[in-house]
């Protein structure tokens, strides 16, 4: 990743209007912010979130809070949980999310 022309700033998270993404079942509800090319974002998944697609973006993605399963598309999954995370490039391996409990990530893509 090649940050350029971004100037030191600061996000309280809290004054960006949510979005809402409905999944196959439960909700993901976004915080969003673009700085050039990069989305980083603060995502909430309601408990008994499942996503309704295959997704091939790269990510990096910090659990905060609750726990996430992610399933690639080749049936391995992994769970995380506060403290962890994950990378995947653009269109290396296709993932979904879900969670039982609930769950609140920062992703950066």
């Amino acid at each position: 990743m090649d940050i350029a022309n971004l100037p030191f700033g600061t996000t309280d998270w809290s004054r960006i209007e949510p979005t809402e993404h409905r999944g196959d079942t439960g909700m993901a509800t976004w915080r969003t912010q673009n700085f050039g090319p990069i989305r980083v974002r603060m995502v909430t998944y309601s408990p008994g979130y499942l996503a309704d697609h295959w997704c091939s973006k790269g990510h990096i993605l910090l659990c905060l809070e609750g726990e996430l399963v992610t399933e690639l598309e080749d049936g391995r999954t992994y769970t995380l949980k506060p403290g962890m995370s994950y990378q995947v490039a653009d269109n290396a391996e296709a993932h979904r999310s879900s969670t039982q409990t609930g769950a609140t990530l920062f992703v950066v893509d």
